[in-house]
This record gives C-alpha cells, sequence and structure tokens, in this order.
C-alpha cells in the first residue's frame, strides 16, 4: 500500500500497535535513570547531612583557641584525659612572623606564691613570674597581696590582675577595688605593664628586644603566651591581639626568666636553661610567681 492510511474494507489493522511498542521500550531507561538520579540526591544530601554534624562536633570540642581559623590558633586535642587530669597544653604558633608559645593550664586553680615554686611538686602543672622585682632591694615593684596579706604598695604601673575565688581578672587602670577585695577575700593581687585593653594595644614605656611573656585573657579563658624570639612590646601586643586576646598584662620576661610547665604525662619543661632554680632560690628570695594547682 502506498499510502499506510488508506484502509480497505477488506483489510484489518492492529491500531498503534508499533507505536505503543517503541514507547514501552523507551520508557524503561527513562524511569530506571529517575531511580539512579534520586538515589544520588538522597546520598548527597545524606552525605552533606553528616559533614555538618560532624564540623559541628569538632568545633565544640576543640575549645576557645580553636579549630584553626583567621586568628591561627591551631586546634586543640581533646581526650578522654582532659577530664581526668590536669595539665598543661602547649601550642607552638607563628603569628606576624612571631613565634608564640601559649601555655594554657587544664583543670587546675590559680594563685601567687612568694619564692620560687618547687619543680618536684606534681601539683603544680605551670608556674611563671609575676611582678617585677627592684635590682637594688630585691622588692617588689608595685601592689602585692599573698593570700589576703599585703605585701608591696604602689601604683608604678597601672596593669593589674586579681585572684578572688579562683578566678582571674586582668585589665588596666590605676583605681581598681581588686586590691582592697583580694585582702578582704583572702585573695591575690599584682601590677604590671598592661598589653590589651579591651583588644586595643597598650603602649608602654620600656624599648628594646627581649623575650617577651604576657598573662592574657580570651572569651573567659586564661593562659600565659611567651615569644619565642626577642620582641619589641609593640609587635608582641599586636601579635596578642591579632589572636583574639582581649586583656593582658606582661610577665617578667628575658631568656633568664624562669617557669615551668607539666604535660599530661608529667613530664615538665623549663622556661629557662639559663638560670636553675636552686641558684633563683637563693639569689632572689622576694620573686613573685604566677602558679596553678591540680583540680582536686
Amino acid at each position: 500500500m502506498s499510502n499506510d492510511w488508506n484502509i480497505q474494507d477488506d483489510e484489518i489493522r492492529v491500531v498503534g500497535s508499533g507505536v505503543q511498542s517503541e514507547g514501552r521500550k523507551s520508557g524503561k531507561p527513562r524511569r530506571v535513570w529517575a531511580w539512579v538520579i534520586a538515589i544520588l540526591i538522597v546520598a548527597t544530601a545524606l552525605t552533606l547531612i553528616l559533614l555538618i554534624c560532624k564540623r559541628s562536633t569538632e568545633h565544640v570540642a576543640t575549645g576557645v583557641l580553636g579549630p584553626q581559623d583567621t586568628l591561627g590558633m591551631k586546634p586543640r586535642r581533646v581526650d578522654s584525659v582532659a577530664t581526668i587530669s590536669s595539665y598543661t597544653e602547649v601550642i607552638h604558633q607563628m603569628v606576624n612572623d612571631i613565634p608564640l608559645a601559649i601555655y594554657i593550664p587544664h583543670n587546675a586553680v590559680p594563685e601567687l606564691c612568694l619564692g620560687v615554686p618547687d619543680i618536684k611538686d606534681a601539683t603544680i602543672i605551670l608556674a611563671a613570674q609575676a611582678a617585677d622585682i627592684r635590682q637594688d632591694n630585691n622588692k617588689i615593684v608595685g601592689a602585692f597581696v599573698l593570700k589576703g596579706e599585703p605585701i608591696a604598695w604602689g601604683q608604678s604601673k597601672k596593669g593589674y590582675c586579681g585572684i578572688i575565688d579562683g578566678k582571674v581578672t586582668i585589665g588596666a587602670g590605676k583605681d581598681t577595688s581588686l586590691f582592697e577585695e583580694a585582702t578582704e577575700k583572702g585573695g591575690y593581687f599584682f601590677r604590671q605593664y598592661p598589653i590589651v585593653d579591651n583588644g586595643v594595644i597598650e603602649e608602654n614605656n620600656p624599648k628594646g628586644k627581649s623575650i617577651r611573656k604576657a598573662l592574657c585573657s580570651r572569651a573567659g579563658e586564661v593562659f600565659i603566651v611567651q615569644t619565642e624570639s626577642n620582641e619589641s612590646f609593640h609587635d608582641f601586643a599586636q601579635a596578642l591581639v591579632d589572636i583574639g586576646v582581649e586583656n593582658a598584662i606582661s610577665l617578667v620576661g628575658s631568656a633568664r626568666a624562669y617557669g615551668f610547665s607539666r604535660d599530661v604525662n608529667g613530664n615538665v619543661v623549663e622556661f629557662s636553661n639559663e638560670v636553675t632554680q636552686e641558684i633563683r632560690q637563693i639569689e632572689y628570695p622576694n620573686e613573685t610567681y604566677i602558679m596553678w594547682r591540680c583540680l582536686l
């Protein structure tokens, strides 16, 4: 027949048989591909949800100083040991080409002491020199309160640290009620150069470069930062601001400044190798230290 649509009276046509057959053949792969695409979409969505949950969990575990972010701080490793042990975590970080060592006490209470702390005392996990002393008479520079007892007076430096009921307060100002409060409540107090005040750099008179050390607070956490190279006060202060430090006062610096930290395994690392603890106890009986003891 020349024309498929011309049907004679004596002819029989099965309508649509060829067309439907082809449709059924092409419909199967279409449905298969639809299922494949749907499965891929669901799998992708589940993967994204798992990644988001994992990141959220990691963020909670890293604490105040982590994870790696625009502040340049390295993540903190948190494990089961951290929940039952008192120790000092040490983070080494390069900020503005300044190598920093960050000492973070865990599960410990702060206090001040007069004289060099005993490195053999396993309850002490972190100790660093606090107030300056005069070279001519070895007396403490500025106000100092030890367990509620005033040992020295004066406001030569406007930076201050108060430790009352186990809480450390760092600030700047010649007028503060923390001296009297520490005296009344059996707390601690000392003065030093301010470095950072409410996120703003404080300029200081001491010039030149040296190993710098500071007592810092950030988001409610208190820790010690020390440079691992000789730096100016200004460059040190800028590095502290760049890692998010809100308030900081200087601690006794230089390569001879003594102190030590104890890690999670009980290993002790001393800040200075130039002067032994025995020599310091004899020559510097009025040295003051801020230290953290195990939380019992």
